[in-house]
């Protein structure tokens, strides 16, 4: 009996190859994509919560704001003993200082009881949580223990104020936002959402591509091989890629040459997915039957079908409503050419996730970096551009921060025989996962929760923006140097009672931003500060020596303020000298200090009493040759903005008037 079809079938399958349509149109790379991006959102997909373990590899749908300081205390960051740096002053080896010993011994999760006093010192480890009164911690190696009916310590080597003291928030601070929105999750995000005490986490979801193989001749991998048939690889190449960029694949294995097979298969996949990819049946053989189903399953339909690429010419693109079907060639490297070209951009746009990036680039180094003889050190560096180029900048949080390596773009190396690398030399940095890429606008300066903001606002309009925090002085330093486009600062000029304008040089311009309400914070129900004008209450505490200040680092925008409410008065606390208003706050909330500087909002936050002193301007400086660059004239614009405004009224600041 012979095995070839009836004679009326293979007519048939004659008659249709004889009036099969030609391609389309041919089209050129560039117009083939331009409609399927026109007529297919290439955008992130809504979002989804999930649990933090789940979150690996996965994008943010939103900032996420830390709802507490990290860490939640000012603590130790060596094991010795916690001092007044005073009581330290001119200590040598051969006239060391002699400090009685509390009795109690901080160690890690201890709360302290007992306050260290003029001429003590108290036991701890590193971690553990600073006593009232102490404003440094002295190694124990520079010390030597005296025994007798009451314990003492010999410090043999001067502690500065703040000396290997880690302040609350000065990691993160309750407020901060410390990841945006499109953020790819990994190890290092992790760290940071647990740090923060975040169990669930909202993420884009992942789009879902449902993956079918057409041709007669396939045969699935495992399964025998028939004769004049092959295995399907494109189906789990194209599987592989999905997931590798973001996706969730779908293997619905292989559909027949056959059309009502085929578009019970189409409407199927594309009833449970986002996006649906198929392999083979693109060309103009008698098997050909994905166009025609396409042409009627519903508009706007077949896109394009033809493309002038080699390889990769019967590509095929069409759209049922905003879902995107894809037909590639049968052939694997036509197949994976065209994938990549048309369809990864589409599957990361959905996933939240940027293009592909390269994983090592050269950058300049914009200043010297010193470095220990003998050990190779990584470097954690964001990257930025500049007049003279990309160049990277190191990140000044140490080996206790969880954040260094989440801000970072990457990280290069300075070889172990050198002792630092020099200003503008050229180092290699290797990315820290695919993606990533320079920002488009840098700012440095000082931290508001106003400007945390405006750069999500900024995100929306696709500028993507990285923000540096070093103070108001070390963001105009920064700005002068070129690392930077904006300087984000708060710098009262005492001769003049004027805000920032004073200090900027010639070529830089200020950009209005908005008022800040600064006061003296204290604990609720403190009959020191109860009533009465804010100064007047200072007088009363720098009059009762049993009162503790939290004072701000040199170059904050507060610490001019400070200094002028002292009169020259330099009281208990003084040199506990944090980098942040809320590490203030969270030093008088918790009792290790009666009384500090910071603005009303974050008074508020940590349910402190206020009493105003004056209103700030928190403004920003650039380059005025810059202005009409596309990322800093958004940024501009924005400050004008209408919705800029209203955030601004939400957090309890005043928008400055504009000329």
């Amino acid at each position: 009996m012979s095995d070839a079809p009836p004679a009326d079938d293979f007519a048939a399958r004659l008659a249709r190859a004889a009036r099969q349509e030609q391609f389309l149109s041919v089209a050129s790379r560039e117009e083939a994509l331009a409609r399927f991006r026109a007529a297919v959102p290439h955008a992130a997909l809504e979002a989804e919560e999930v649990a933090l373990a789940e979150a690996l590899g996965r994008v943010l749908a939103a900032d996420v704001v830390s709802p507490i300081d990290v860490p939640p205390f000012d603590r130790a960051l060596v094991d010795g003993f916690a001092v007044r740096a005073a009581d330290t002053e001119g200590a040598s080896d051969a006239a060391p200082r002699r400090l009685a010993l509390n009795r109690e011994i901080l160690a890690c999760g201890v709360a302290p009881r007992l306050a260290v006093a003029p001429g003590s010192a108290t036991p701890i480890a590193t971690g553990g949580v600073m006593p009232r009164g102490a404003d440094a911690v002295v190694m124990v190696e520079a010390t030597e223990f005296v025994e007798g009916t009451q314990p003492a310590v010999e410090v043999a080597r001067a502690a500065g104020p703040g000396q290997f003291v880690g302040y609350a928030g000065a990691d993160m601070a309750r407020g901060e936002t410390v990841l945006r929105r499109g953020t790819l999750v990994t190890a290092r995000e992790i760290g940071m959402l647990a740090a923060c005490g975040l169990a669930r986490i909202a993420v884009v979801r992942r789009p879902r591509v449902a993956v079918l193989s057409t041709g007669d001749e396939l045969a699935a991998p495992g399964a025998p091989l028939p004769p004049a048939a092959i295995y399907d690889s494109n189906g789990a190449i194209v599987a592989a890629a999905v997931a590798e960029n973001g996706g969730v694949a779908l293997p619905r294995g292989i559909v027949r040459d056959d059309e009502a097979a085929l578009d019970a298969a189409l409407r199927a996949a594309l009833a449970e997915s986002d996006v649906v990819v198929l392999s083979g049946g693109t060309s103009k053989g008698a098997g050909d039957v994905s166009h025609r189903i396409l042409s009627r399953l519903g508009p706007p339909g077949i896109l394009v079908h033809g493309v002038a690429l080699k390889p990769g010419k019967p590509l095929c693109l069409a759209a049922v409503g905003t879902k995107a079907v894809v037909v590639l060639p049968g052939f694997p490297t036509s197949a994976m050419f065209t994938f990549h070209d048309a369809v990864v951009p589409l599957i990361r746009a959905l996933a939240g996730l940027p293009p592909r990036e390269e994983s090592r680039v050269e950058a300049l180094l914009p200043q010297r970096l010193a470095s220990e003889l003998g050990r190779t050190e990584f470097v954690m560096a964001s990257l930025a551009e500049s007049r003279r180029g990309l160049v990277a900048l190191p990140l000044p949080k140490g080996s206790g921060s969880v954040t260094a390596f989440s801000q970072a773009d990457g990280f290069f190396a300075v070889p172990a025989a050198r002792a630092g690398i020099e200003a503008g030399e050229s180092v290699a940095v290797t990315r820290l996962g695919a993606g990533v890429r320079p920002p488009d606008l840098t700012l440095v300066g000082s931290h508001c929760l106003g400007l945390d903001r405006l750069v999500g606002r900024l995100a929306e309009r696709g500028v993507r923006a990285r923000t540096i925090w070093v103070g108001s002085a070390g963001g105009l330093a920064a700005l002068k140097r070129g690392e930077c486009d904006v300087a984000s600062l708060h710098l009262l000029d005492p001769r003049t009672g004027r805000y920032n304008e004073p200090y900027l040089t010639p070529g830089l311009a200020l950009a209005p931003g908005w008022r800040r309400l600064q006061g003296v914070v204290f604990r609720e129900g403190d009959p020191r500060f109860a009533g009465g004008r804010a100064e007047e209450a200072v007088r009363r505490a720098l009059a009762d020596p049993q009162t503790v200040m939290v004072n701000r680092n040199t170059g904050a925008g507060t610490r001019a303020l400070i200094e002028e409410l002292l009169g020259g008065a330099k009281p208990p606390g003084y040199w506990n000298q944090p980098r942040s208003h809320n590490a203030v706050a969270a030093a008088v909330a918790q009792g290790r200090a009666d009384w500090g500087v910071a603005i009303a909002t974050v008074a508020r936050a940590y349910g402190l009493g206020f009493l105003p002193l004056s209103e700030e301007h928190y403004d920003f400086a650039y380059a005025a040759e810059n202005r009409d660059r596309p990322a800093l004239a958004a940024f501009l614009a924005l400050l004008a903005a209408p919705e800029t405004a209203a955030d601004l009224h939400d957090l309890g600041f005043a928008p400055a008037a504009r000329g």
